[in-house]
């Protein structure tokens, strides 16, 4: 609950914040307005943490730059079209921007940018209202012309315009209100909820690299499932990412398996649980949590319908790994995220083959040998995709779990499990053949790998033995 009292103590603090202080002097100084804006003043009043620094004012780009260039250590005028100036203030790196009175042509999300006179008519263009308000630095005034205030005691997403036109002047909104209501665990107006269903067409006209910034920007937050929610529901998600409500199967009444969709959003919960619990203040694990959420996307595509009411989805693992490659590709992520994710959804069935039956040391050192550096990702991705409710089959699964990695830790001090190799190399075998480079030393440490995963350290004379025997058996 929202305790107006403490929000206007944390407000004060943040007007003495020493870059606050420091600026609104200078900008008072020169007979300029200043106002810190938007996420800060409603982290402020919620009591979270707060990470920026945004204020507006109506001094245009040049003044901003002649009033804060004396204060900072830097400054940079990247946005300066768009009427944003960046500056190092002491510890803290803040942007300054021109009021805003900008108009749109729904033809693209880049608006006619033009420059605003009144804090008021800035603050009702924003997205919404709960960023839509701002306090005046000097004065130490909370503004807040579409009612902010309450709706943050309501714990609800607004817009401060109708949505239709907030929306329809920048699609990118919509995802932003999956984004607001996953991080702040607020609930999205029915109008605004309305307004996305019938504009979801429009998030066509924003770029993969922004849709995937918010989306990253969810999976960051505490809870992506109630922004995931909407996002299916509305029919968004279908527009950029349809492999999610897809998962969504028809059940037929006489063929029955698990809600594949519910399933894997309770897998997305449990693996960042998991996450924190195993690595306690680390950053949120992107590409943990688009695995675990895209882990089962190779399902609808390869399930069939077996006599007798089964269902199978037979090498759904690799499919999904090759769908999950082409998405996010196309929505710009970069390379090494893609591979990671691909890499875990192919994998993430592999231990469920050990649960059934103990392994040798050779199949745990495969295990280790094929996940590469992805093995912890897997141990978390692999936990959370048991979401059985039979209580026996859980802790069967948790048991087989722990003793894999305890028998991986086992096998790490006895040998290096980690860098798999075989006991000679290329140099070696070659010298010890006598042959030059070439196709047969590929061959030749091959077979040397496999005797390293099947029997574990042999040794350099048992190794070059088996080689010797391999080649001649082999001539």
């Amino acid at each position: 609950m929202l305790n107006m009292a403490e929000g206007v103590a944390r407000l004060g603090a943040l007007a003495e914040h020493p870059s606050v202080a420091v600026l609104g002097r200078a900008f008072a100084a020169a007979g300029r307005e200043l106002a810190i804006v938007g996420g800060p003043v409603r982290d402020a009043l919620l009591g979270r943490p707060t990470h920026d620094l945004d204020f507006t004012t109506d001094a245009r780009p040049d003044d901003i730059l002649q009033i804060v260039r004396p204060l900072a250590s830097a400054h940079w005028d990247i946005g300066r079209e768009f009427g944003t100036i960046g500056a190092r203030i002491g510890a803290d790196q803040v942007e300054i921007t021109t009021y805003r009175a900008d108009s749109y042509d729904g033809v693209t999300r880049k608006p006619d940018v033009l420059f605003g006179d009144s804090l008021e008519a800035d603050l009702v263009r924003r997205d919404f209202t709960v960023n839509a308000m701002a306090l005046r630095v000097t004065e130490r005034r909370l503004v807040d012309p579409s009612g902010g205030v309450e709706d943050l005691v309501a714990h609800v997403l607004r817009t401060p315009s109708d949505p239709d036109v907030s929306f329809g002047d920048d699609p990118l909104r919509m995802l932003r209100a999956a984004r607001f209501a996953a991080q702040l665990g607020f609930d999205v107006d029915p109008a605004a909820v309305d307004a996305i269903e019938r504009l979801r067409a429009t998030i066509g006209i924003v770029s993969p690299e922004r849709i995937q910034g918010e989306i990253v920007r969810m999976l960051q937050s505490e809870d992506p499932v109630r922004g995931i929610r909407l996002l299916v529901d509305t029919g968004l998600m279908a527009e950029f990412l349809p492999e999610v409500p897809a998962l969504r199967l028809e059940v037929d009444e006489h063929h029955h398996h698990k809600d594949v969709y519910e399933h894997s959003l309770t897998v997305l919960r449990q693996a960042i649980t998991l996450e924190r619990e195993r690595h306690p203040g680390a950053a949120p694990d992107i590409a943990l949590r688009l695995a675990a959420l895209l882990h089962d996307i190779g399902k609808p595509s390869t399930r069939k319908l077996e006599p007798g009411g089964g269902v199978t989805f037979h090498h759904h693992d690799v499919t999904g790994a090759r769908m999950a490659q082409r998405r996010l590709r196309e929505l710009r992520f970069d390379s090494a995220t893609i591979d990671t994710v691909a890499r875990l959804i192919e994998l993430h069935l592999r231990f469920f083959g050990y649960a059934e039956g103990a392994w040798t040391d050779s199949a745990v050192r495969r295990y280790v040998r094929d996940a590469g550096g992805e093995l912890e990702r897997l141990h978390i991705l692999t936990r959370a995709d048991v979401t059985t409710r039979n209580k026996r089959k859980a802790a069967r699964l948790r048991t087989a779990y722990d003793d894999i990695e305890e028998r991986i830790a086992r096998l790490r001090d006895q040998e290096e499990i980690d860098a798999i190799r075989p006991d000679l190399d290329g140099n070696r075998i070659q010298e010890i053949l006598g042959i030059g480079p070439g196709r047969e030393v590929g061959e030749a440490y091959r077979f040397l790998l496999e005797l390293r995963l099947d029997e574990g350290v042999l040794g350099p004379d048992e190794a070059e033995a088996r080689l010797r025997a391999w080649w001649a058996a082999r001539s």
